[in-house]
């Protein structure tokens, strides 16, 4: 007895490949298990002011859940979107709420005492309202216009800040603050320079710093000599929180 064996081509079984349109429609009546059914839940960050405490509130949730956790930093509306199973979600809370604390308010008074021959001859105090991780400026002083080229083909002016310039940045621990400060005297001397008549000579002193304060404790920055004479500039800095 014979048997026969006939082999079938790919058409006459009907094979269905995986580019091929029945493949494609059966991918979208049955999509399994590549729909996310996570809940998907919103975080508004109250005290992330700044796009650096948002960026750093993200990077933590991201390293602290699963890696399976999808996270979505929203700069526009301070928020973080999130796709988490409920316990991620509650932990991602617990992280967040930990993190985005109201920043402490600073009074700082920086004291400008003159001094001449050991004898102080004059003093004067600043004052600026700082938040631990924000920069603060503070200006006092008057605007010198300087001329760019020739006054007679229509130059521009720019002008150079004169007097007293502070710049301090805060940044809050357990006993006290960080300060990085750093004050600026400029003053314009009776000399003229050699580029041009109009030209004045600026004479500049910096004094910047990095220290330690305690509150209500005045710490002395250092001294700024006047030029062209005997005196000089004793800085000192004092920090009383608000709130």
């Amino acid at each position: 007895m014979l048997l026969a064996v006939v082999l079938l081509g790919p058409s006459a079984w009907g094979q269905v490949t995986s580019n091929s349109p029945e493949n494609a429609a059966v991918k979208q009546d049955n999509p399994g298990s590549r729909v996310d059914t996570r809940p998907l839940q919103t975080f508004y960050l109250r005290n992330a002011t700044q796009p650096n405490d948002a960026n750093e509130i993200t990077v933590a949730v991201r390293n602290l859940l699963s890696p399976q956790v999808k996270i979505y930093l929203v700069p526009s509306q301070n928020a973080l979107m999130m796709r988490a199973t409920p316990e991620e979600l509650a932990q991602a809370q617990k992280i967040i709420n930990d993190l985005d604390r109201p920043k402490k308010t600073y009074r700082l008074t920086f004291t400008i005492s003159e001094m001449d021959s050991g004898k102080r001859i004059g003093v004067q105090h600043f004052a600026m309202i700082a938040t631990s991780g924000q920069r603060t400026v503070a200006k006092q002083g008057s605007r010198v216009p300087i001329v760019m080229g020739s006054t007679t083909d229509g130059s521009s002016v720019q002008y150079l800040d004169i007097g007293l310039n502070f710049d301090a940045t805060m940044s809050e621990n357990s006993n006290g603050a960080m300060l990085r400060a750093k004050v600026e005297q400029t003053n314009v001397a009776e000399e003229r320079s050699g580029v041009g008549p109009q030209d004045p000579v600026v004479r500049q002193t910096i004094l910047e710093s990095t220290s330690f304060l305690q509150a209500g404790k005045p710490l002395v920055l250092g001294s700024m000599d006047i030029p062209g004479s005997t005196r000089h500039l004793d800085v000192d800095v004092v920090m009383e929180p608000i709130g």
